[in-house]
């Protein structure tokens, strides 16, 4: 993998510059999805192929982080400093961007010192990344203001775990104007939170969202979402399934892997079975148990996260 990105430093202190990059990325494609469930059911379903944004800074992860560097660029900051666990997605995706566009990175990481060398952070490594170690006691501060304050710097963004804040939300909302029609339904994973935010802060009147929660418990998720877009407290038309989260965050049983594959052989839509393979499996429950009415439009956004598979196989979880 090529960690050759040019001129490192330059991009990020020139606010020009730096736009020129993150807005001359095209629309990601939107492809009609076929399978016997969905004429079964009576709909049609479109995805969103964000997986195809970037070969590295992929789905909503490029989307979340695009007005996180522009934002930084703009005030001067030239360290990113986020959190994440060690085959987090969110930190490859920020290695990457922090490579590419001349932002020095770290990032404190749930887990043990041997990790550094796994599929996902020897890349982060590779690419710049300063990674510190903690237990999960610590890790658990991350949301501690206090805490928070003694690892902030006068040239440091910190960036919240999977890059949900309030930056993230205009990136997301992008999408929605790349799609040429109006759908009856919005289909995405969601882990925490940012992305279904962003979405609502985007759709169009009378579009509803259906946010699979690939996380055990994830009633919370509801609160975060209104948090980050406080309308949504007062909107209806969008919902939190949290009954197909496959046994919580990043479980992945010999069925829902099994599932996945044969999905994707009969319709050769590339999934991982964390995010959008589990939430293309929760869709097609919705739609078997008739809760989603006949005739209706779907687009499912696929939020990238492919490159997790390498981490998935590594650790032995994927027959």
């Amino acid at each position: 993998m090529s960690t050759n990105y040019g001129a490192k430093g330059d991009i990020c202190r020139n606010l020009e510059t730096l736009d020129t990059h993150l807005f001359a990325i095209p629309p990601s494609p939107l492809e009609r999805l076929e399978h016997p469930l969905f004429r079964q059911a009576g709909v049609e379903v479109w995805v969103k192929r964000d997986d195809l944004l970037d070969p590295l800074i992929s789905g909503n992860k490029w989307r979340k982080l695009k007005y996180h560097l522009r934002y930084a660029s703009e005030r001067g900051l030239t360290t990113l400093l986020s959190f994440g666990g060690a085959y987090s997605n969110h930190l490859h995706a920020l290695a990457a961007a922090g490579a590419r566009f001349g932002f020095t990175t770290r990032a404190l990481v749930r887990g043990e010192p041997e990790a550094a060398d796994n599929a996902t952070l020897r890349p982060c490594r590779e690419w710049g990344m300063s990674l510190t170690f903690v237990d999960r006691h610590t890790y658990r501060r991350r949301h501690n203001p206090e805490w928070l304050a003694t690892l902030a710097a006068p040239d440091t963004l910190l960036i919240p775990e999977g890059g949900s804040s309030t930056l993230a939300l205009p990136g997301v909302a992008e999408l929605v104007a790349e799609v040429p029609f109006s759908p009856d339904y919005w289909v995405l994973p969601c882990a925490s939170g940012g992305t279904t935010a962003g979405l609502l802060s985007g759709r169009r009147h009378g579009e509803r969202v259906l946010a699979m929660a690939v996380l055990k418990g994830g009633d919370f998720l509801r609160e975060e979402i209104a948090r980050l877009w406080p309308p949504a407290r007062l909107e209806d038309g969008w919902q939190v399934a949290t009954e197909h989260h496959g046994g919580g965050y990043a479980k992945v049983s010999p069925a829902l892997w099994q599932w996945v594959q044969a999905f994707m052989a009969e319709t050769g839509l590339p999934l991982e079975p964390v995010y959008s393979g589990k939430a293309m499996w929760g869709l097609c429950q919705e739609l078997a148990a008739g809760h989603i009415p006949r005739g209706s439009r779907l687009v499912f956004i696929h939020t990238g996260g492919l490159q997790g598979l390498a981490g998935l196989r590594e650790q032995g979880r994927l027959d």
